[in-house]
C-alpha cells in the first residue's frame, strides 16, 4: 500500500499539470474560495453575474487580442478603437441621429474594423511591425475620439433605450443578462473557428512558423490582415457595448485597459511569439483577472495598493503557466522515448 501512494500522488499531479487549463481551472477555484470566505456574498449569483457583466468588454477583447498574438503580432490601439466607436454611437444618438440599438452595434463594429483595417494593411501589407502600427494606431483613435466628442460627452438621458441592451435578457430568455449572452456566443463562436475550421488553422500556422506557412500555401498577408480586422470589429463592438453597460459615452473610456486584455490572454497561457494558445485559457484567464479586480477591494486591499497585488497575482499565474508548459513539454519527451 505505501508503495502505490507515491504513484497515486504523481498522477494527481500529473493530471493538473498535463493541461494549461486545468492548472488555471484550479486557480481560479482556489482564488474564488478563498475570496468567499472573506467575504460571503462574492460568490451570490447576482454579484458573479455583475462581475461577468462588468468585465465582458475584456473578455470579449481577449478573444481578438488571441488571435493577434497567435500569429505573433501585437495590438495596443484595440481601446483607443473602443473609444472612437463607442463615442461616435454615443454622439449618434446623443442627437438622434439612430435610435436604433442594434443600428448602434453595427456602427460601432464597422469603424473598429475601418480601425483594425488600418493597422493590418500597415502591418500584413506595409511590413510595419505590429507595436509600431498599433502604437500609431492608439493616438490616432484615441484623437479621433476627442475630436467626435468636440468637449462633450453622453450621459444615460442622452442615449435613451440604448442603455436597456445591458439592462435586459430578452436574449437570454429573461434567465441571463443580453451581455452576458453575447460573451458567451462569441467564446462558442471563435471556440469553432479557431479549432474547425481551415483559417484558423492558419492563424496557429502562421504564428508557428511564418516561412513554413507560406510555402504550405497559406496566404499569411491575407490571414494577418483579416485578425487585426477581426480584432478591430471586436473593439469597436465592445465599445458600443461598453456605452450601454456604464450608460456613459466619454473619449477616455477604459483608457489604459489594453494592458488587462493582453494580461488575460498571457494569463490564459497564450504565447506572445505566436503558434500556442487556446480559446479556453483567454476565457479562464479573462475570468482571473475578473475575479482579482473585483477582489481585491472587497478583502480590504487599500486602493494604492491594489495595482501592486493585481501585479504580484498576475506574476504568479503566469510563473504556474511556466511550470505547466515545462511539465507538459517534459511529459511528451518521456512518451516519445517510450
Amino acid at each position: 500500500m505505501n508503495e502505490q501512494t507515491p504513484e497515486k500522488k504523481k498522477s494527481l499531479w500529473n493530471c493538473i499539470t498535463a493541461s494549461r487549463e486545468v492548472s488555471l481551472l484550479l486557480v481560479l477555484i482556489v482564488l474564488c474560495a478563498l475570496i468567499g470566505i472573506r467575504s460571503p456574498e462574492f460568490l451570490t449569483i447576482s454579484n458573479i453575474g455583475e462581475i461577468l457583466k462588468n468585465n465582458a468588454v475584456i473578455m470579449i477583447m481577449a478573444l481578438g487580442m488571441l488571435c493577434v498574438l497567435l500569429t505573433g503580432g501585437i495590438d495596443i490601439s484595440i481601446t483607443s478603437t473602443l473609444a472612437f466607436a463607442g463615442m461616435t454611437v454615443g454622439m449618434l444618438f446623443k442627437y438622434k441621429l439612430i435610435q436604433s440599438t442594434g443600428l448602434g452595434f453595427l456602427i460601432a463594429a464597422a469603424i473598429g474594423a475601418m480601425c483594425g483595417a488600418i493597422i493590418g494593411a500597415a502591418i500584413a501589407y506595409g511590413g510595419v511591425a505590429s507595436i509600431i502600427a498599433a502604437m500609431g494606431g492608439m493616438y490616432i483613435f484615441r484623437g479621433l475620439a476627442y475630436l467626435v466628442a468636440n468637449s462633450q460627452w453622453a450621459g444615460a438621458d442622452a442615449l435613451g433605450s440604448f442603455t436597456n441592451f445591458a439592462l435586459s435578457s430578452n436574449l437570454g430568455f429573461g434567465v441571463i443578462n443580453n451581455v452576458i449572452v453575447i460573451t458567451i456566443l462569441c467564446y462558442v463562436i471563435f471556440f469553432i473557428v479557431l479549432k474547425w475550421t481551415k483559417f484558423g488553422r492558419s492563424i496557429y500556422a502562421i504564428g508557428s512558423n511564418r516561412t513554413a506557412a507560406a510555402i504550405s500555401g497559406i496566404h499569411v498577408a491575407r490571414v494577418e490582415f483579416l485578425v487585426y480586422v477581426i480584432m478591430g470589429l471586436l473593439a469597436g463592438f465592445c465599445g458600443a457595448l461598453s456605452v450601454t453597460i456604464y450608460s456613459s459615452a466619454q473619449p477616455n473610456m477604459v483608457l489604459g485597459k489594453e494592458m488587462d486584455v493582453i494580461a488575460a490572454c498571457v494569463i490564459g497561457g497564450v504565447s506572445m511569439s505566436g503558434g500556442s494558445g487556446t480559446v479556453g485559457g483567454a476565457l479562464l484567464g479573462a475570468l482571473i483577472l475578473s475575479v482579482i479586480a473585483k477582489a481585491l477591494p472587497l478583502v480590504g486591499i487599500d486602493a494604492i495598493a491594489q495595482n501592486t497585488v493585481k501585479g504580484v497575482i498576475i506574476l504568479a499565474v503566469v510563473i504556474l503557466n511556466v511550470v505547466t508548459k515545462r511539465m507538459m513539454d517534459r511529459s511528451n519527451l518521456e512518451r516519445r522515448k517510450l
